[in-house]
């Protein structure tokens, strides 16, 4: 994956924010969103989520993603040996977790990584970040009491630092009407939406990531 997908160590000069949409659980739908220019592919691999998928699935939808899709799968407080496995059955380009994993567990698996950072109130974020500094990227979700990801919720975009030497994402009830207006406020190196392109959860609407898509590009 080149240097200004969403696995830099450092930030890079980019001249359009990456998008990253989460949730797939249909083939067509993933193999479609890769080829209207989708920068990567979320797979959820946590089993309380209605955006879960099981291997099978999951190999599925590898097999059709474009070269130069991303994948990314999505975990929550999971055990070491079922990550590996994982791994050693599919082709994940970035794992991203989504609990309280240590920076020690998110490296052990050789993979580059984004760390998900729910922005709770009195969070200490930029200790956090300097907890991941490890990590190609930290994804700011907004903070729902029990829900490690998905609420469909905002956050104040003002806490998004402009200054971080670790590439931000942002998430967290995003979709093409608010989107833009997102990056030109928070100028974040990549955004990430799953419940702003659905029709129900785990079933994408390709028009509206069309629509997302289009509003990214306009900044």
């Amino acid at each position: 994956m080149s240097a200004n997908k969403l696995s830099a160590d450092k930030p890079q000069a980019s001249n359009r924010t990456l998008v990253k949409v989460c949730g797939f659980t249909q083939v067509e739908q993933a193999r479609q969103a890769a080829q209207m220019g989708v920068d990567a592919l979320g797979l959820v691999f946590y089993g309380p989520s209605p955006r879960c998928v099981d291997m099978a699935r999951a190999q599925e939808i590898a097999a059709v993603v474009a070269p130069f899709c991303s994948l990314v799968g999505l975990f929550v407080d999971e055990q070491e040996t079922v990550v590996k496995q994982l791994l050693n059955k599919l082709p994940l380009d970035i794992l991203q977790f989504h609990g309280e994993e240590s920076p020690e567990y998110c490296a052990s698996f050789g993979r580059r990584y984004m760390k998900a950072i729910r922005m709770c109130e009195g969070l200490d974020l930029q200790a956090e970040i300097d907890r991941y500094q490890g990590a190609s990227a930290i994804l700011l979700d907004a903070y729902l009491p029990g829900v490690p990801g998905g609420t469909g919720e905002k956050f104040d975009w003002q806490r998004v630092p402009q200054d971080s030497a670790v590439p931000i994402v942002l998430a967290g009830g995003l979709d093409a009407n608010n989107v833009a207006q997102a990056i030109k406020q928070t100028a974040v190196y990549g955004v990430d939406v799953s419940g702003g392109v659905e029709r129900a959860k785990g079933d994408k609407c390709l028009s509206k990531i069309a629509q997302f898509l289009k509003a990214v590009r306009t900044c």
